[in-house]
């Protein structure tokens, strides 16, 4: 019974991918068409807005299935807390659109490459979408804020690359406290980039100087192989020479 309720559950999540996947595309776009487009119409944002609520709806239900079709309930709701998080707080709802990170995946069985690039291609992919998110957060949170220092999107975008990087220069920040939340949320991912590439870095470095020992290695082995050769070849010619004298 067990192992049916998996092959459901897998069965599922193997069908939903790329639906949702392309849901989560037109949830970024529509996202990003009602933050930008001041000149909207109510009637065009009421349209936006319900068009985003549908794709909510759609995730909302996704995750109530599987959370059904899962054998151990406790674990799922233990190792999917981000989906959970992204069901239950609508204003968080536009950070769904990670699931674009299965589309990284699939383009990255297209590549041939050990690990470490595998490792490059995601986090720079998950870099970009969080970036672009984030810009649209902060942006849709702080720009009717009366005293906010984030009005555009380029401001939006320049305060992302600042606050991921961690270097944070201080001239562009939130106010609001939706926008603070999303200043954490990427606090916290830029921390865990930067460890992911310095980890990318260090392991190529310990690759490379491994690639040196072995092929030193290689090299005394060889040498080693062709001392053992002369010795020999000069220990034959010595017995010819005295097989020659006497």
């Amino acid at each position: 019974m067990f192992e049916t309720d998996d092959r459901r559950l897998a069965r599922w999540e193997q069908r939903a991918e790329w639906p949702l996947t392309a849901l989560a595309v037109v949830f970024l776009l529509v996202y990003g068409w009602q933050v930008l487009d001041n000149r909207a119409t109510s009637g065009l944002h009421q349209v936006l807005e319900v068009v985003l609520w549908l794709v909510w709806l759609v995730f909302a239900v996704d995750y109530a299935v599987r959370l059904k079709l899962a054998v151990d309930k406790r674990k799922f709701l233990l190792t999917h807390w981000f989906d959970l998080l992204a069901v239950l707080l609508p204003m968080v709802r536009q950070l769904r659109v990670l699931r674009l990170i299965s589309v990284l995946k699939v383009l990255n069985r297209r590549i041939a490459g050990n690990f470490r690039q595998r490792v490059g291609v995601y986090a720079a992919g998950i870099t970009l979408l969080v970036g672009v998110c984030a810009s649209l957060a902060v942006l849709d949170a702080e720009r009717n804020h009366p005293d906010a220092t984030i009005t555009t999107f380029g401001d939006a975008a320049w305060w992302t690359l600042t606050t991921i990087s961690t270097v944070g220069y201080g001239d562009r920040y939130p106010l609001t406290w939706e926008g603070r939340l999303v200043a954490a949320l990427l606090m916290i991912g830029g921390i865990a980039l930067l460890g992911v590439i310095t980890g990318t870095i260090a392991s190529w470095l310990v690759e490379r100087m491994s690639g040196v020992e072995d092929s030193v290695a290689d090299a005394e082995q060889a040498t080693l192989a062709e001392l053992r050769l002369v010795r020999a070849e000069l220990a034959e010619l010595r017995e010819e020479l005295r097989a020659t004298k006497t």
